[in-house]
């Protein structure tokens, strides 16, 4: 057996889009503004609890740019994971990124691999033997370049992949049930 078949493997998975209910402005999606506005969609607490029961970390990995913007509190945010936290209790972790995106790159902010990285690096996660869940292009990309498996959320936004990703999905819980089939039994 080797080094790296003794490391976890997980699923990261994006937030606004793909766990809770994202506002859809000119064909873009847009984070909740409040605690009160953040919603799950249906099934998501059922689903992140079949990820775990099939072994796996479960990593949040989020953009959270109108920190960066000025536009959203810290504190909101906080709120906004400590409410997700109290929902899907079998969150491992969760990764924030809270540059703005308006200069130099951050190796954090997705498309960057970097949350994920630092998320596998502190729990010990075989990337190769990972996944990520995501409804935007970023993810995709994010995905690609840690070197994990990928399922696109597909909501219809009015933007491109700039990659192809492994999988394609209508929902958070059709991305489950892809992921569960598709993930030899260890």
């Amino acid at each position: 057996m080797g080094v790296d078949s003794l490391k976890k493997r997980a699923v990261f998975v994006d937030r606004d889009g793909t766990l809770n209910v994202q506002a859809i402005r000119d064909g873009k999606p847009f984070s909740p503004d409040t605690v009160d506005e953040f919603e799950l969609f249906p099934g998501v607490p059922e689903a992140c609890s079949r990820i775990k029961a099939a072994g796996f970390e479960l990593v949040v990995a989020t953009n959270q740019p109108d920190v960066g913007r000025g536009r959203v509190s810290r504190t909101v945010v906080e709120a906004m994971h400590a409410e997700l936290l109290s929902l899907i209790p079998e969150i491992d972790r969760i990764e924030v990124c809270y540059d703005p995106g308006l200069g130099e790159p951050s190796r954090r902010r997705k498309p960057e691999p970097g949350m994920l990285l630092d998320a596998a690096a502190a729990l010990d996660i075989d990337l190769a033997r990972s996944w990520m869940i995501g409804d935007r292009w970023r993810d995709v990309d994010c995905g690609r370049r840690a070197g994990v498996r990928t399922v696109f959320i597909d909501f219809g936004y009015a933007e491109k992949l700039d990659v192809a990703p492994d999988f394609t999905a209508r929902s958070f819980v059709e991305a489950v049930a892809i992921v569960l089939q598709n993930t030899s039994i260890e």
